[in-house]
């Protein structure tokens, strides 16, 4: 198993290959990769893959009164 930044990948594959992996839009990939998003895909030792994102908790601070 590799885990790999959405944005590593997608220059190893190429957007629109990468994007058909991931089972997204060329423009969706694009999209998170631009905004920035910590999102890792995983490449599973049978070719597969999948991404996961890390995202912090809670993801708004609340505002002190």
């Amino acid at each position: 198993m590799r885990r790999i930044p959405l944005a590593d990948f997608a220059a190893e594959k190429g957007q629109t290959k990468a994007a058909e992996l991931l089972g997204l839009y060329q423009s969706a990939l694009s999209k998170a990769i631009k905004s920035g998003r910590d999102i890792q895909v995983i490449e599973s030792d049978d070719g597969t893959y999948a991404a996961e994102e890390t995202r912090k908790f809670p993801a708004h601070s609340k505002s002190v009164a």
